[in-house]
């Protein structure tokens, strides 16, 4: 109900029905016997795992799976008038806001989503949704960067212990990340 328009409330309905759908598969049960248990900043889990992830932009969603650990993903559609808000300069820490205002300006708008996208897979991954500020933290951004992490404001350790893997498609028109504690897995 909290969604103003039709097409979005079904997307969302389609998305979570699919995910539950392809949970049931990955741990060969009934979709309606899935039971969710739900974190403190309102991010579903099952007990048992496999760990997962769900983003959508508008008619794309991109779902993460993971027996490794908790996972995060997040993708957005390619859209350079979104991206040219100052959203950045509220958002995003002083370094990136440096970083991408550095680029020329036909490469910003791709670079925001970028870094947009990275920061939110990474939050989704920790569980904190946007109760983590996003400044709080850096990411890489600039164009054939890796995704990285690059510093966190509460432990100086912190990035070695993640991984971000750049998911963009520029063919098909949108920026994707994952994000996924520890070195030990790759994307399938």
């Amino acid at each position: 109900d909290r969604f103003r328009f039709e097409r979005d409330r079904s997307r969302y309905i389609v998305g979570r029905a699919l995910l539950r759908g392809l949970l049931a598969r990955y741990l060969e049960t009934a979709p309606e016997e899935l039971e969710f248990q739900y974190g403190k900043f309102r991010k579903p889990a099952l007990p048992s795992g496999p760990w997962f992830n769900l983003s959508h932009s508008g008619s794309v969603a991109l779902y993460a799976f993971s027996r490794a650990g908790e996972i995060g993903i997040d993708v957005e559609l390619d859209d350079a008038d979104f991206a040219r808000e100052r959203i950045a300069e509220r958002f995003f820490s002083p370094y990136e806001v440096s970083v991408l205002r550095s680029l020329p300006a036909e490469v910003q708008p791709r670079a925001f989503l970028t870094c947009w996208t990275r920061k939110e897979a990474f939050i989704k991954a920790r569980g904190d949704g946007l109760s983590l500020a996003l400044d709080s933290f850096d990411v890489t951004l600039a164009p054939h960067s890796t995704a990285a992490l690059l510093r966190t404001a509460w432990c100086s350790e912190e990035p070695g212990r993640w991984r971000i893997e750049d998911l963009s498609d520029r063919q098909a028109g949108y920026i994707a990340a994952v994000a996924l504690r520890g070195d030990g897995w790759r994307v399938v």
